[in-house]
């Protein structure tokens, strides 16, 4: 397949000069939207529209039709991964994902095998191939999968946790374990994702949401080497092309150095991090993803254009930056002020080109 019409995030993410600053926003098809939502009353449940890949395909193009957005991503959950490893997803109305078999036991994780992606994971693997069709080359697709450390603390702890108290114990007191699952899992993500650039996703982005949770030491031997790991076994191109892999580790600021050197193209940056002194200390190793506070978005148009000015002017006239938010875009938002965002973005980052 060629190249799409509009390459500009592609560009970016190799640090290619580009006319302007490409966006895109992480959980952008989702409950802000009025459509998804409505989408999502016709799948049922959150999980008969993640299975289905006419409608993950419906609900990934939505914001693309509302906003001048430069990439779509793969509409699908992090969760799908353990699930295939027979953990029995299942989403508690108001609670959240959990899963019916966590891995408590020795035997259970000694147990625990590689789901085949074309098998356990078709669904994903047919969503990704029919939204490359639908995109008709206009965009890029985005694949994802969460990393193998934070798909370890949902399969650990069985749901999401405040202290990741099973999870951490298991990390001091059974590392050889954790390992084990980081390694198995580890293995599954990177099969995960080459079979979605196998099926047409243009670039990937790892999600390490939990890994800032992590001390510095523990941070480097159960998460960092585990992404490298991943990132080793990739598919970096695809039909002639370069496929650029994204880590995004929340809370990941003070590691910034250690992540852009384990081979990935960009990392992603949340708020909490300058995103100037980032690229002064990252230099033109990788190029960079960020990193508007997702609650700037409950301001006004005006204040949500004066954030967004101030985040691109912080990274300045450089190659290698895709606007984004620094997490996921929450439900409350109001979708008008991500029409101020998008519009501003690519404004002002013209306007900062040509000066």
């Amino acid at each position: 397949m060629s190249r799409p019409r509009n390459d500009t995030f592609l560009r970016a993410l190799l640090r290619q000069p580009t006319d302007y600053t490409p966006t895109w926003l992480m959980r952008q098809a989702g409950r802000y939207l009025p459509e998804y939502c409505e989408t999502r009353r016709r799948a049922g449940n959150f999980l008969a529209l993640c299975k289905s890949p006419q409608l993950a395909c419906e609900v990934t193009l939505q914001p693309l039709t509302r906003f001048p957005l430069d990439a779509a991503i793969l509409f699908s959950d992090i969760l799908t991964v353990p699930d295939a490893m027979g953990l029995g997803l299942y989403f508690a109305e108001g609670e959240g994902p959990r899963f019916e078999r966590p891995l408590r036991e020795e035997w259970a994780i000694r147990d625990l095998t590689v789901p085949d992606p074309h098998d356990k994971l078709r669904y994903v693997i047919d969503a990704v191939a029919e939204i490359r069709r639908a995109l008709d080359n206009s965009v890029p697709l985005i694949g994802f999968s969460g990393s193998p450390f934070t798909l370890a603390c949902y399969m650990v702890e069985g749901s999401g946790s405040n202290d990741y108290r099973h999870l951490k114990g298991m990390l001091y007191a059974r590392p050889d374990l954790l390992h084990h699952i980081l390694g198995v899992t580890a293995d599954a993500v990177t099969q995960y994702l080459n079979a979605q650039i196998e099926a047409g996703a243009q670039a990937v982005q790892i999600f390490d949401t939990w890994g800032g949770t992590l001390t510095p030491h523990a941070y480097r031997e159960f998460s960092l080497g585990y992404m490298q790991r991943v990132i080793a076994g990739l598919k970096r191109e695809h039909d002639g092309e370069r496929v650029p892999v994204i880590v995004f580790t929340k809370g990941g600021g003070q590691w910034l150095e250690d992540i852009a050197a384990i081979g990935c193209d960009a990392v992603g940056l949340d708020w909490t991090t300058d995103i100037a002194q980032a690229r002064a200390r990252v230099g033109d190793k990788v190029a960079l993803q960020g990193n508007l506070d997702p609650s700037a978005l409950f301001g006004s148009p005006e204040s949500v254009s004066a954030e967004a000015r101030r985040v691109l002017d912080a990274f300045g006239n450089h190659p290698g930056h895709v606007f984004n938010l620094g997490h996921g875009i929450s439900q409350f938002t109001n979708p008008d002020n991500v029409t101020a965002l998008v519009d501003t973005v690519r404004s002002h980052s013209r306007a900062i080109r040509s000066a």
